[in-house]
C-alpha cells in the first residue's frame, strides 16, 4: 500500500473521484478511473485508489507509482482547480502567464492616488450578501470564474508599485469577495510586513473564515487592522442580509473579539440599508465599545447602501442621498458620543500621492493581445503596454490580437471595447 501526502494538501474520497483540497480554499477532483488508467498504462498494474485521514492511498507495492502519481497530480492541478466556496473554475495567475497585475478590478493591484494600495490576490466570496455590489458568492448569476494570483508574482508587482509610490504605504487586502479565501493569506501579510515601504497592513473581511488559529497566525504575521463586515446583530436578519442560512453571527462576533485580543485593531463596517438595519446603529456602537475596537483607527465605518449596475439591488433596499446619510451620522455622533462616525482619509493616515502614470487615454485605440477570459459573459482580458484591459462586449478568444478603444481609465482601471 502506497500512502501519498503533499504539502498543504488534504485528500478526500468522494466516491467516483479523489478530491484534493489545497490550502483549505481551493480544490480539484481527480476521477478515480482516470488515475487508475494512467497507472495501468504506465506500469501495467490496476490498483484500487482511495483516500483516508488526508492521505491518498494506492493499493500497490510498486514503488515507482508514488512519484509518478505525485507528479501527475501536480502537473494537472492547475486545469482542475476550483474555488471551494463558489465552486467556480479558478484561473491561477503566475509569472509564466506574463499577465500584468495593473489595470483590472478583480485581481492585482489598484492605486487610487493615495498612499493606500489595494492588494487583490483572489476573487470570489463564501457569502451572497443581498446587496453585493458585484453579485458575488455561491449564488452569483453573473460571475463565471475566479482568479488566484501566485504570491511571488503578486509581490513582484507590489515591489514595482511601492518603488513608484514611496514609503509609508498602507497595503489593504480586499477584493471582489472575501480576501481570506486567498490560499496564501498569512504568507502575504508576512511578505508585506517585511516590505520596507509598508507601514500599515489592513484587510477587509466578513469574518466567517476566521478561527482562533488563523487569528493568531495573522497577528504574528503582522496584520494591523481588519475592517469587519457585520451588517446586523440579529441572527435571523444577519442570515437574510448575508444571503446564507448557515451564517453564524455568534462566531463572527467571537472572532471580532479574538482579533482585538490578539492585537489586531477592528473597524466594524456595516452597510446601512435604511428601513432594514439603521435601527441597529447604537447596538453596533455598543458592541464596538464592548470589544475594544478602534484603538488606533476609528471603531466604526458605517457605509451607505448604493445600488450598482452589476450588483444585487434588492427591492427592500431604498437608497438614501449621501447628504441625508451624513446628517444621520452626525446626529448619531452627538447622541452616543462615538466619534468619528463621519470618516475622512486623515483618520486612517491616508494622504494624496501621485498616481502611477496612466498607460492609455480615453478614446485611444490600441492593439492588444487577449490573455484571459473575464468574469462575466462577453468580457475578456487583454494586455497592452504592460497593463490589463477589460474588454467588454466581445467574442474574442485567448490568443487573439485585437484593436481596443479605451473608454475608461479612472484610477488606472482600463475598460475598452473591441473595434
Amino acid at each position: 500500500m502506497i500512502e501519498i501526502r503533499l504539502p498543504h494538501v488534504v485528500f478526500e474520497d468522494t466516491g467516483d473521484s479523489i478530491r484534493l483540497i489545497w490550502r483549505e480554499t481551493l480544490y480539484a477532483d481527480f476521477p478515480k478511473k482516470e488515475l487508475e488508467r494512467v497507472i495501468r498504462k504506465k506500469y501495467r498494474v490496476s490498483p484500487q485508489i482511495t483516500a483516508r485521514e488526508g492521505a491518498l492511498l494506492i493499493d500497490t507495492d510498486y514503488e515507482k507509482v508514488e512519484n509518478f502519481i505525485a507528479v501527475y497530480i501536480q502537473n494537472n492541478l492547475g486545469g482542475l482547480l476550483r474555488n471551494r466556496y463558489t465552486k467556480r473554475k479558478v484561473l491561477y495567475v503566475h509569472e509564466g502567464l506574463d499577465v500584468p497585475l495593473l489595470g483590472y478590478n478583480a485581481f492585482g493591484l489598484i492605486d487610487r492616488g493615495t498612499n493606500l494600495i489595494q492588494v487583490r490576490g483572489v476573487s470570489g466570496c463564501n457569502l451572497s450578501c443581498i446587496f453585493c455590489s458585484v453579485d458575488e458568492g455561491p449564488y452569483s448569476r453573473t460571475r463565471k470564474l475566479d482568479y488566484v494570483v501566485d504570491i511571488d508574482y503578486l509581490m513582484k508587482w507590489f515591489d514595482e508599485v511601492a518603488r513608484i509610490k514611496g514609503k509609508g504605504l498602507e497595503a489593504h487586502l480586499d477584493g471582489q469577495g472575501e480576501p481570506l479565501i486567498y490560499p496564501f493569506r498569512v504568507e502575504l501579510v508576512q511578505a508585506l510586513r517585511e516590505h520596507p515601504n509598508v507601514s500599515v497592513i489592513s484587510m477587509q473581511s466578513n469574518g466567517t473564515l476566521l478561527n482562533d488559529k488563523l487569528v493568531e497566525e495573522l497577528a504574528e504575521a503582522g496584520l494591523d487592522r481588519v475592517n469587519l463586515s457585520i451588517h446586523s446583530l440579529d441572527s435571523e436578519k444577519a442570515k437574510m442580509l448575508m444571503g446564507r442560512k448557515d451564517y453564524d453571527l455568534e462566531h463572527v462576533l467571537d472572532m471580532a473579539e479574538a482579533l482585538v485580543n490578539a492585537g489586531i485593531d477592528v473597524l466594524i463596517a456595516p452597510v446601512i440599508i435604511f428601513g432594514v438595519n439603521d435601527d441597529e446603529a447604537e447596538a453596533f456602537i455598543e458592541f464596538a465599545r464592548k470589544i475594544g475596537a478602534g484603538k488606533r483607527w476609528p471603531a466604526l465605518g458605517f457605509q451607505n447602501y448604493v445600488p450598482y449596475k452589476f450588483g444585487r439591488n434588492p427591492v427592500i433596499a431604498k437608497p438614501v442621498p449621501f447628504k441625508e446619510f451624513y446628517s444621520w451620522l452626525r446626529k448619531l455622533e452627538e447622541k452616543t458620543g462615538m466619534k468619528p462616525l463621519v470618516l475622512k482619509p486623515s483618520h486612517f493616515g491616508m494622504e494624496r500621492r501621485e498616481f502611477i502614470p496612466l498607460s492609455f487615454r480615453p478614446g485611444e485605440v490600441v492593439k492588444a493581445e487577449v490573455v484571459l477570459p473575464g468574469r462575466i459573459e462577453g468580457e475578456m482580458l487583454a494586455k497592452a503596454r504592460n497593463r490589463l484591459i477589460e474588454v467588454v462586449g466581445t467574442n474574442a478568444q485567448v490568443g487573439d490580437k485585437i484593436r481596443v478603444r479605451i473608454v475608461r481609465t479612472r484610477h488606472g482601471i482600463y475598460i475598452g471595447t473591441e473595434v
